[in-house]
């Protein structure tokens, strides 16, 4: 686990200070669609390069890292029920982790920067970046699915 935080960490640091983000993360014909000057209206400046560009934020900003109460987390976007709490597990990476998405929830991508191939998960509805999906996660799905904690909304059960 030491190892895993410790690039984690460097990378989330790199994505967020040393690296522009991408322009226009994710294309397609999403249910949900909104101008640039509508997503940058209703979202903060960390918020659009997040989700609309595809940075990272930096690790443990997020208070739904620590977040362990039932409920349901939302896209921020689009208000697209994601991931349940049951899901949701201490990757000890410094952003909320889940085992897998609710049903019909995501769509994924490949992601080659930073000279690997990641697999890059975005709101289904609305294309919004959420994060990227790992497989050193725990057991049912052996699946970690690193999410950037201001793409989400949490509401409690």
């Amino acid at each position: 686990m030491l190892r895993r935080h410790f690039l984690t960490t460097a990378l989330g640091a790199v994505a967020f200070t040393g690296f522009p983000a991408r322009a226009q993360y994710v294309e397609g014909d999403f249910e949900v669609t909104r101008t640039e000057a509508e997503w940058r209206e209703m979202l903060t400046d960390l918020e659009y390069r997040v989700m609309r560009e595809g940075a990272t934020e930096e690790p443990y900003s997020s208070p739904l890292d620590a977040n362990y109460a039932d409920g349901i987390y939302h896209c921020r976007g689009c208000d697209l029920a994601l991931y349940s709490s049951e899901t949701k597990y201490d990757s000890e990476t410094g952003w909320p982790s889940f085992t897998a998405p609710l049903e019909n929830a995501i769509g994924t991508m490949q992601d080659r920067s930073f000279f690997i191939t990641r697999t890059e998960c975005h709101c289904r509805r609305c294309g919004s970046h959420l994060g990227h999906i790992f497989d050193d996660g725990p057991p049912p799905t052996g699946e970690r699915h690193c999410l950037n904690g201001v793409s989400l909304v949490f509401r409690a059960a």
